[in-house]
């Protein structure tokens, strides 16, 4: 009786019941949806002060700069390989089913004034190094710009290890404790997961309904069919080969948090789930846990990547433009790249979008023909990037005990 009201049972019933509450009462779900955003924002009050204690305790508690510089490279390694492949999957899965295929539209014919399209921005090696580099880190704190935030904790972990050694034991014992206060609000947080689910999933059919998903049938078919076979095949069989553990019993162990990251499309809000399920029951190391999942929440983004790659292809085709093999391989790489930066917050993948449609000369404004459909995926793609992340986590844990 107990296993029947699980949290994972009970959030699955919460997403059945969310969907039929917003279609069956669209403007009672609208306006109830604050409860959701309540349950939202308290993920989200953990996010800073998690990242900032569990990287820092996680590298001041390695034996040394050798075992830093191990974990780094095993789990950099992991997330470009598997970035680049998912990439990769998407442009194979967009050309076997090439959806939109004869259906060119003029970009002429958008009437979408209402429609708040993503701003474009530009991409360069040196921006894209600066955006690591916080010039005032109280700005970066309060902003949540997560990606400074990891570079400096980084920096500062790193120069704690050299000073002396009663010093270093009170800053760790002060960060191990904000970690541990942490992880208590966490799990009190995650017990309203049910709640806060329900009402996030009944706002999004109450608002947008069902249509879209009918209406984009075809595009959004491939999206999902990509994304089940690199979160079902591709990723558990690297988890299979190198890291030599059976990642579907692991996803029985840690399933929550990809539940709660297709709930909120957020991988930032699903981070304190994925670190206390990753420590609680997958038996990942904390000082593993602690380094990679931050790391991987903000700069390993599988299924955003994936979505992105096959967009851009989709808005091709609706432009009537054919690509060639040299502009497929610059979506390649633009994609791959791009989704390092993607923040990991509902709707990121729309913004590192512009930046691929301008790396192959196709126009923004198509972006407001898929805006209709982005959220349900959006949901769909954060549970891959999350499960990735988790996955991650597992091979550099696996990796470390067979070779310190």
């Amino acid at each position: 009786m107990a296993k029947l009201f699980s949290l994972e049972n009970l959030t699955l019933a919460a997403i059945v019941l969310g969907i039929l509450f917003g279609y069956l009462l669209p403007d009672l779900a609208l306006s109830l949806q604050f409860i959701g955003q309540i349950y939202l924002a308290l993920l989200k009050m953990l996010i800073i002060p998690i990242v900032v204690a569990s990287i820092y305790i996680a590298i001041t508690g390695l034996t040394g700069a050798d075992e830093l510089k191990s974990i780094g490279i095993k789990a950099f390694a992991y997330y470009f390989t598997t970035t680049a492949l998912a990439v990769s999957l998407g442009l194979v899965v967009f050309n076997i089913f090439d959806p939109g295929s004869g259906a060119t539209i003029q970009v002429d014919n958008l009437a979408t004034p209402h429609q708040q399209l993503p701003e474009a921005k530009e991409l360069s090696f040196a921006t894209f190094l600066l955006s690591f580099i916080p010039t005032n880190i109280f700005a970066a704190l309060s902003q949540g710009a997560i990606l400074p935030i990891i570079f400096f904790t980084i920096l500062f972990a790193i120069a704690s290890i050299y000073i002396e050694a009663s010093k270093k034991q009170l800053l760790y014992n002060f960060f191990d404790a904000i970690n541990d206060a942490m992880m208590v609000l966490a799990k009190w947080i995650i017990a309203l997961t049910p709640i806060g689910v329900f009402f996030l999933i009944a706002a999004t059919i109450g608002k947008s309904g069902l249509e879209p998903l009918f209406a984009l049938s075809g595009y959004a078919l491939t999206v999902l069919v990509a994304l089940a076979i690199h979160g079902g095949i591709v990723l558990p069989a690297i988890a299979y080969f190198v890291g030599h553990f059976n990642p579907y019993r692991y996803f029985t162990q840690i399933k929550e948090a990809p539940l709660i990251a297709f709930s909120t499309a957020s991988s930032s809000a699903t981070l304190p789930v994925s670190i206390e399920v990753a420590e609680t029951k997958g038996g990942v190391d904390k000082r593993v846990a602690g380094f990679v999942l931050p790391l991987g929440a903000t700069i390993n983004m599988d299924g955003t990547a994936l979505y992105e790659s096959i967009a851009v292809m989709f808005i091709a085709n609706l432009a009537g433009v054919d690509l060639t093999l040299s502009q497929q391989i610059i979506i390649f790489l633009t994609a791959t790249f791009a989704s390092i930066g993607a923040a990991g917050i509902p709707g990121a993948g729309l913004i590192m979008m512009t930046l691929i449609l301008d790396s192959v000369g196709l126009p923004n404004e198509y972006i407001a023909l898929i805006i209709a459909v982005d959220r349900f995926l959006d949901m769909f793609r954060t549970a891959i990037n999350v499960w990735g992340d988790l996955l991650g986590a597992k091979i550099v844990d696996q990796l470390l005990r067979r070779h310190p």
